[in-house]
């Protein structure tokens, strides 16, 4: 009789410093809790909570917004994906991002951070400081050429442009309800109308969210 020893499948990860590819190792051979996501940030892997059910109609109207002024042989979606930025030693899974529709035709678990033409991170509790930080100087230093931040606690739009070695060198800000002008390569205004969280109910609970938000 022969035995066949069934080989362990080794886990793809970008090149990088070692230290950053044995944290990639791991993030991907986690078991993460259901309604939880990881992201390696600032040298360690970080889980928080996915978004409340509110997030899903802003995500929807940035995408649908965007969309028609995407570069062309970029794609706008929603789907957790982890881009890697190796030198930074990072990992982020943004809420919204487009990207070269050529970087996905691939079976590796990580897709290129220089793929992206647009990051959209939408704050919550337990992100919020990685967001308005570190992810900020990250994306400008990785030349993604723009960063949407939606400030979901302070109800703001804040557009970043013009990468540099060290980070974004522009940026505006407008609250919710206002239009904010997207630049190049979108070039175009998003309207910010709707992206505030619902009023509360009369028990005095919010409205779509519900349960308190962790972080």
């Amino acid at each position: 009789m022969t035995v066949m020893l069934e080989r362990p499948t080794p886990i793809e990860t970008p090149d990088g410093p070692p230290d950053f590819e044995a944290l990639c190792r791991t993030l991907l051979s986690m078991e993460v809790p259901d309604g939880y996501r990881a992201e390696i940030i600032r040298g360690s892997i970080v889980v928080s909570p996915w978004s409340r059910a509110f997030y899903l109609s802003v995500m929807r109207s940035v995408r649908r917004q965007l969309e028609p002024h995407a570069p062309e042989g970029q794609i706008i979606d929603a789907a957790p994906f982890l881009f890697s930025f190796p030198h930074q030693e990072r990992a982020y899974g943004p809420d919204v991002y487009a990207a070269e529709e050529r970087a996905f035709q691939s079976h590796d678990r990580y897709v290129d951070g220089e793929a992206l033409s647009l990051a959209v991170e939408l704050t919550s509790a337990a992100t919020r400081k990685a967001d308005l930080e570190d992810k900020v100087t990250v994306y400008g230093m990785a030349q993604v050429p723009v960063y949407l931040l939606l400030d979901m606690q302070e109800e703001s739009a804040t557009v970043y442009w013009a990468p540099s070695a060290k980070g974004y060198t522009s940026h505006l800000t407008v609250p919710f309800g206002k239009s904010l002008h997207v630049p190049a390569p979108f070039d175009c205004e998003l309207d910010t109308t709707g992206f505030g969280a619902p009023a509360e109910r009369e028990d005095g609970q919010k409205g779509a969210g519900g349960q308190p938000e962790a972080g």
